[in-house]
């Protein structure tokens, strides 16, 4: 079973407090970012300008990141940030070739600070990249909390 775009994009909708922003033509956002997608703890519903998304899902090659080959027809990527540590468990020390589809691994530009990724998520890693945005949204909103005196 393959997870599509829309699929992961729907299923982050629905968690609380969640924020999908997808940027298209005329909607002010850098052509570069049209058609991906970025995911954010905001239940106030507004774009946070301090934080990073916790979530991404692009939909082609970006000039500093090729290595995914995402400017193949049908090729996409999703991309969690789950921390240093929680990302050395999953994918620490493994040998990786970043075209491969369906294997989590580390990002190839901000693996150090503890992103994942995979490209185009089927039968073997959908699961485990639901579970993770899931895992991700919930560590967005502890610190949300935490910075407004909430927990």
């Amino acid at each position: 079973m393959s997870t599509s775009m829309e699929q992961i994009v729907d299923t982050v909708r629905r968690l609380d407090g969640a924020l999908v922003l997808e940027p298209r033509a005329g909607d002010g956002t850098p052509e570069i970012a049209w058609g991906d997608a970025f995911f954010y703890y905001a239940p106030d519903g507004q774009v946070p300008t301090t934080v990073q998304p916790y979530g991404t899902l692009v939909t082609k090659n970006y000039p500093d990141d090729v290595s995914c080959d995402l400017d193949r027809p049908d090729r996409w990527r999703v991309n969690v940030h789950v921390g240093r540590e929680r990302a050395r468990e999953l994918v620490g020390g493994r040998e990786h070739d970043a075209v491969v589809p369906d294997v989590l691994l580390p990002h190839p530009l901000y693996g150090d600070l503890g992103w994942v990724c995979v490209v185009n998520p089927g039968e073997r890693t959908s699961d485990a990249v639901l579970g993770l945005l899931r895992a991700a949204h919930d560590a967005a909103r502890r610190r949300y909390e935490r910075r407004r005196g909430l927990s």
